[in-house]
C-alpha cells in the first residue's frame, strides 16, 4: 500500500443521498485517508442502488490507486454529472477498494454517518 494512503473499515453505518433520494446505506463502508486530504468514504457496490447511476465517459488516473471510472447520478429531479467514481481494477496495493464506489460531495450529494 502506498505509504501515504490508509484504508480502514469506516466506523458505524453510512448513507449517501442525492436529490432527496437515498442511494444507499452501509455498515461495510471503507474510509480511505490520503495524505492531508479529507477522508473519503467508499461504499460497497452491493449497498448502492445502481439504477440511479449511469456510467459516464470520464476517467482519471491516480499513480497510487490506478484508473478511476465515473458515473453520473440520475434521479427524477436532476442529473449530477460525474458524481461517483470507482477503481474497478485498482493497483495491487489498493485491491481493498475494488468493487466500491465513492461520491463527489456537493450541495446535491451528501454522505453521512447515521
Amino acid at each position: 500500500m502506498s505509504d501515504h494512503i490508509t484504508i480502514r473499515k469506516a466506523p458505524g453505518k453510512w448513507s449517501v443521498r442525492s436529490g432527496g433520494a437515498i442511494l444507499g446505506e452501509s455498515s461495510d463502508a471503507l474510509e480511505l485517508s490520503e495524505g492531508d486530504l479529507p477522508p473519503v468514504i467508499y461504499f460497497p457496490r452491493a449497498d448502492i442502488a445502481m439504477a440511479f447511476l449511469d456510467r459516464s465517459d470520464k476517467t482519471t488516473h491516480c499513480p497510487h490507486k490506478g484508473d478511476a471510472s465515473y458515473y453520473s447520478i440520475v434521479n427524477r429531479s436532476s442529473v449530477t454529472k460525474d458524481a461517483v467514481w470507482s477503481y474497478e481494477d485498482p493497483l495491487p496495493a489498493m485491491e481493498r477498494i475494488k468493487g466500491y464506489l465513492a461520491f463527489v460531495l456537493s450541495d446535491s450529494v451528501k454522505v453521512e454517518q447515521i
